[in-house]
């Protein structure tokens, strides 16, 4: 009996996977697009999941809490890169890498799609202005312009279009 059970579960299963009402091969998922810079380059990317509840709720995405452990790993040894968050939208993001070129033949084995994100702080606004590259946050930081605070939220945005133009199958 308990067999029949089972069975009759599994089957449930995989007809309502296989309804008339889903077919993979015909659904879309619209998801909002997001530009970053990263060495000089624009690219493109999608948000899904944040381990920050007040941020999960403001991008309107999963709030995944087990990500930030992500963050906490021993060095030399992380899953994540940094993206370089700007307050109150004053910029476009800043990624620390990107695949190259984006898809399967992506050469950047430092790429992974799980942000560490670090907030940007100007200590003078009078020197403000856009910064489209790690190295240039860096510099800043050196010279006293800004102030870099690293947290242990993580965000999961894979990106979608590379700084050359290529995109993943499907990305119009």
């Amino acid at each position: 009996m308990r067999s029949f059970i089972v069975i009759a579960l599994a089957a449930s299963l995989l007809t309502a996977c296989a309804s008339p009402g889903f077919d993979a091969g015909r659904s879309e998922t619209v998801l909002p697009l997001n530009r970053a810079w990263v060495d000089g380059r624009i690219v493109e990317y999608v948000t899904t999941d944040i381990s920050d509840l007040a941020m999960a709720r403001m991008a309107g995405v999963n709030h995944v809490p087990g990500l930030s452990a992500a963050a906490r790993m021993p060095p030399g040894s992380s899953l994540v890169a940094r993206v370089y968050k700007f307050p109150n939208e004053e910029q476009i993001s800043v990624f620390q890498s990107a695949p190259v070129p984006a898809g399967a033949e992506n050469q950047d084995q430092s790429y992974s799609p799980l942000w560490r994100v670090v907030m940007v702080r100007w200590l003078d606004q009078a020197v403000r202005r856009e910064l489209k590259s790690e190295e240039q946050l860096l510099a800043a930081e050196e010279r006293k312009e800004l102030v870099l605070e690293v947290t242990d939220i993580v965000v999961n945005c894979p990106v979608t279009r590379g700084a050359a133009g290529e995109a993943l199958k499907g990305v119009r």
